[in-house]
This record gives C-alpha cells, sequence and structure tokens, in this order.
C-alpha cells in the first residue's frame, strides 16, 4: 500500500515538473542574445530598486528594541508599537537621503528585424550612435554590449 502511495506521488511530482517547464523557456544558464545598432543614445538617471523598504524594516525593529524598555504591560506594548511606527518613519527618510540616481543611458537599438529595442543600464562610455552592438537578456535584464 505504502509502494501504491510512493509511486502515485512520483507520477503526480514528476508531471507538476513538466506542467512548470514553460515551452520555449531557456535553459538554465543560457541567455538571449541580438544584433542590432545603435539608434539614439540618452543620458537619464537610474533609480536604485536594489533597497526598497529596507530603512523603514530596520528602522522599525531599532525603534521595537527601543520601546520594549520602556514601561512595562499595557505601557510598554503602546511604546513598542509607537517606536516601531516613528522607526519605520525616520529609516525611512534616512534610506531617502542615501539612495540617490545612479547616471546612466538610455539606448535605442534597431535589431536586425528592424524592431527597435529600448535598453536602460548604466553607462557604457564605449558605445556611440550607428555602432553594432549586442542586446543580451531580456526585460529589465538586458544590456548592450559593443560587438
Amino acid at each position: 500500500m505504502i509502494k501504491l502511495f510512493s509511486r502515485i506521488g512520483a507520477i503526480v511530482l514528476t508531471l507538476l515538473m513538466a506542467a512548470c517547464a514553460a515551452p520555449g523557456a531557456q535553459a538554465p544558464g543560457s541567455m538571449e542574445v541580438r544584433q542590432g545598432v545603435i539608434e539614439q543614445i540618452t543620458p537619464m538617471d537610474l533609480q536604485s530598486s536594489q533597497h526598497t523598504g529596507v530603512g523603514a524594516v530596520v528602522g522599525g525593529l531599532a525603534g521595537v528594541g527601543l520601546g520594549s524598555l520602556i514601561g512595562g504591560g499595557t505601557g510598554r506594548d503602546v511604546a513598542m508599537v509607537a517606536g516601531a511606527v516613528g522607526g519605520a518613519i525616520a529609516g525611512n527618510e534616512v534610506q531617502k537621503r542615501y539612495d540617490r540616481p545612479q547616471p546612466g543611458q538610455q539606448i535605442v537599438v534597431r535589431v536586425k528585424s528592424g524592431v527597435l529595442v529600448s535598453v536602460s543600464q548604466p553607462i557604457n562610455p564605449a558605445l556611440r550612435v550607428g555602432q553594432p552592438v549586442y542586446i543580451e537578456g531580456s526585460g529589465e535584464n538586458a544590456r548592450v554590449l559593443p560587438r
């Protein structure tokens, strides 16, 4: 009986894994590469999204820790909630001061099929209008590299 359940479980797991594999999906470690020519380069600022919310979380935790040192019973609970809210607000403001936009560039590339592709990335001084390039990756992970 246990062997039957094990086999059924293995079959179900195999079917689920096969269903999760999207048709046309890239193999792990592979990357889409397209060729094209740069049509336009525009300077821009890139917003940092790596630390979104970290300041509020750290500030809130610090506020809870400080609030727990005050009073006892219900007063301590109120101090912890107030500390969490105040710390989250303060932490978020501190993070805003240090998360400055980074200089970048928006690059418009005409690929071989004639389609225009726009990629925003950190500044690469080796790129210029009219230059043949590769576009590696897709979506937010796309990067333009000289050929």
